[in-house]
């Protein structure tokens, strides 16, 4: 059986809770402290979560856990057959990795600082919002962000929930500071529609 080891409200670990679930997969949760990540630190020599092992091997960083449950385990997909659908999905998930995430990481270390830049917060909370139209123009037509449920939707639900779901108990200022600039007001009906469909799916 797999081993995932988790903390509670982990962005990153929810996506590995939807994939696998979606696929069937059992999953031996190990829950660490996230203030004492001692363990993770002895199975993977880092303490980003999430970590899986499975058949002796160790994976960290969640794209990569995501990429080998789809190539590990092909049955209910998250990419489809076709080549181009599958780069289409691949270079969506690349950008809200590298580029959409930039925002609120560059925002949380700047509050993190002695003197933090009021204007610096004001662009960053700014570039976040501005990518509300994005989400709402990719689901126009379609039940999920690229047709069938996808790693797009793995990849980006976790943070992008944080506009209309907030868990009791989570108390992580970087989800405060997507609550906070993910702000819908009524204007983005397919994407609040979305975000509770999503949310309703099955995790391990």
């Amino acid at each position: 059986m797999m081993r995932l080891y988790r903390i509670p409200f982990s962005t990153n670990v929810e996506r590995i809770a939807l994939a696998a679930a979606h696929k069937g997969l059992e999953l031996e949760s190990v829950w660490v402290d996230d203030a004492d990540r001692s363990e993770i630190v002895r199975v993977s020599g880092q303490e980003l979560v999430p970590v899986l092992e499975h058949d002796g091997r160790v994976l960290a960083d969640s794209p990569l856990i995501l990429e080998y449950l789809e190539q590990a385990f092909p049955a209910a997909p998250l990419l489809p057959a076709d080549p181009a659908q599958r780069a289409e999905i691949r270079i969506f998930c690349d950008w809200f990795n590298r580029v959409w995430k930039r925002a609120p990481n560059l925002y949380f270390l700047e509050e993190e600082k002695t003197d933090p830049d009021p204007q610096r917060l004001a662009q960053l909370g700014e570039r976040l919002t501005a990518t509300l139209p994005l989400f709402e123009d990719l689901l126009s037509d379609r039940d999920f962000l690229f047709g069938e449920l996808s790693l797009a939707d793995v990849t980006a639900f976790p943070f992008l929930k944080y506009a209309v779901i907030w868990e009791e108990g989570d108390q992580h200022r970087f989800h405060e500071i997507l609550r906070d600039h993910l702000r819908l007001d009524g204007a983005f009906s397919r994407l609040e529609a979305w975000l509770h469909r999503v949310d309703a799916l099955p995790r391990v």
